[in-house]
């Protein structure tokens, strides 16, 4: 299986730090709901590229949507900003189309 390449790496550490931000959450909050060894960034995303290669895009993106299915449950409000609502969906579209080309 192939694995992320520099350019699809560098897109990915920017939507997590953004999508942190928009969650009011930090890496290490990430850190525990990925089980990582560390909270600093090449860790997480190398956690994440390992799930990606062993078993497969879509549980990467299904891990990270239960993830944030998590934390929306979490807020006080129960209201997620609509902004980034279907992000995920979208940066799985992408990198499947990237993978693809």
């Amino acid at each position: 299986m192939a694995t992320f390449t520099s350019p699809q790496l560098e897109d990915l550490q920017t939507f997590l730090k953004e999508w942190l931000r928009h969650h009011g959450r930090t890496q290490s909050d990430l850190r525990r709901a990925l089980r990582a060894g560390s909270i600093r960034m090449p860790v997480l995303l190398e956690e994440l590229q390992r799930l990606e290669h062993e078993e497969g895009l879509a549980q990467l993106a299904a891990q990270l949507c239960a993830i944030e299915e998590q934390w929306l449950s979490e807020q006080v409000d129960g209201r997620p900003d609509e902004q980034l609502d279907g992000q995920l969906d979208l940066l799985l579209q992408e990198i499947l189309q990237d993978a693809h080309n």
